[in-house]
Formats: structure tokens, sequence, C-alpha cells
């Protein structure tokens, strides 16, 4: 393969991880080797095409088990479904590049970066997992997280707003807390891993910013009252409930106004 859209093709419709994750790192690898075509030749395939593994088990929020982090059982269960956020996060990348055609190459060289590194997420989690004498799938995971593509499926506005910059955005908001934590329990590791994916999700959130309002100009929208606009549209419960990380998310491309909306 040496076309992005069949990179992306072969991602998102077969169910294999470590095939996934290595045809994510061969990608970026060409496109950094500039051997990787962006010529968009191939037609886009509905998203109920899109292939999950079997495992691990999906069920919704409420039936997810709650533990404590001060737990092994809450350690293992916390980052398996960390790495499972990070898994479905590959799919997002590759998907939002392989959905919506049309746009600048700077964007799906963008979003193939952020496939690559979210495939480097989860394959640190995984290690993590296996250190703990657990694997992904061995648990359940949370079922939501892909409904956010398949809302915005035909919308590349929406797509930006809900993913980049809702979903990725409350990392931004909940992880600094919980690395605290973990540095309070002494454990240097998960603060490590915590940080590294912190420090890139920052990035991933600030390119959902630039490619959210660069779409909008293209329309001719006011991207702040687009957001508004779309969050009331396609966000379950109205909008998301705070706290704000507020220096985060300006970092990350958010405008004042975006925050005072949000918090109020």
């Amino acid at each position: 393969m040496k076309n992005i859209f069949e990179f992306a093709e072969a991602c998102l419709h077969r169910a294999d991880i470590d095939e996934k994750l290595a045809l994510t790192h061969q990608a970026w690898q060409l496109l950094q080797s500039q051997r990787l075509s962006l010529d968009s030749d191939r037609p886009v395939l509905p998203i109920v095409n899109v292939k999950f593994p079997d495992r691990p088990q999906l069920l919704a929020p409420r039936h997810m088990p709650q533990r404590k982090l001060t737990t092994p059982d809450g350690l293992i269960a916390f980052f398996h479904a960390i790495a499972h956020v990070e898994f479905v996060a590959i799919y997002l990348a590759w998907d939002i590049l392989y959905r919506f055609r049309g746009l600048p190459d700077q964007f799906y060289q963008d979003w193939l970066r952020v496939a690559d590194e979210e495939a480097q997420h989860f394959a640190l989690i995984r290690a993590h997992l296996q250190s703990m004498q657990i694997d992904y799938g061995d648990l359940p995971a949370h079922s939501g997280l892909w409904e956010h593509a398949t809302d915005t499926a035909d919308n590349v506005l929406a797509r930006l707003a809900m993913v980049p910059r809702c979903m990725e955005a409350r990392g931004l908001d909940v992880t600094p807390a919980i690395i605290e934590k973990f540095k309070k329990l002494g454990d240097d590791t998960s603060v490590a891993l915590l940080t590294r994916i912190l420090t890139d999700e920052v990035g991933h959130v600030e390119l959902g910013s630039y490619w959210f309002k660069f779409v909008c100009r293209q329309h001719g929208y006011e991207s702040e009252a687009k957001y508004r606009e779309l969050i009331r549209e396609y966000y379950k419960g109205g909008k998301p409930k705070g706290p704000f990380n507020r220096e985060m998310r300006i970092i990350a491309g958010f405008s004042n106004a975006e925050l005072d909306w949000l918090e109020n």
C-alpha cells in the first residue's frame, strides 16, 4: 500500500489489533519519507463497515463497574478504560481523514500523525496492563465513544466539535488531577504514562481547533457561534459539564468566549 486512503480502509475495516498498529506506524513512516500518496481516488465506504475486535465486551456507561485507584483491581480497571479510549482514538483519527475529502493535504497529514500518536499511547498502556497480568479486552469497556463518530459521519464540523473539541478536550480537564493522585501514591510509572498522553492530547485538541476554525472560514461561519450550535445539536445532555481546565483549553485553541459559554 502506498496511498493514505488504502491504509485508512485497512485500519478501519480490519479488526486485528496488532495489524492496525503496524499499518498505522507504517503509513506515518511512509508519509515522513514522502512516499505516501494523498490522492483521493477511492470511494468512501459507509461508517457501518468499520470493524472492531470481538473483545472487549462493550457496556453502557451506567453498567461499567466503579473501582478505586487505590486497589489493585481498581488500578487495572482504570488503565483498561484508558487503553480503550486510546484504541478507539486510533479509529477516530483514521476515520476523520478517511471520511472527509477535499481538504488541504495538511489535514490528512495532521490526522495521520494523531493516529500514529494514539497507536503509541495504546501500545504503552497495553504493555502496562500486561505487566499487571492482564491484556486489553479482558475487561468490559465503555460503549459510547464510537457513537460520536457515527453521529457525525456526514458533517466534518460536527466531528471536529464533538471529538477533539469535546471528547478529547475532556481529558485536558480531568487528567491533571489524576496525575496528582498517582504522584501522591508514588506511582511514577503511571505518572509518566499519563503525562505523555496529556502532552500529546493538548496538541490533538489544538489541531481540532485549528481545523474547526479553518472549515468555518471556508463556509463563512463565525466559529464560536457554530461551535455553540453544534454542541447543542450533537452533545447528549445539552453541553459538557465542568470544571474545565481553562489554561490547557486556551493553549489548545479554545477562546475565552467559548469557555465562558461552557461554564455558564
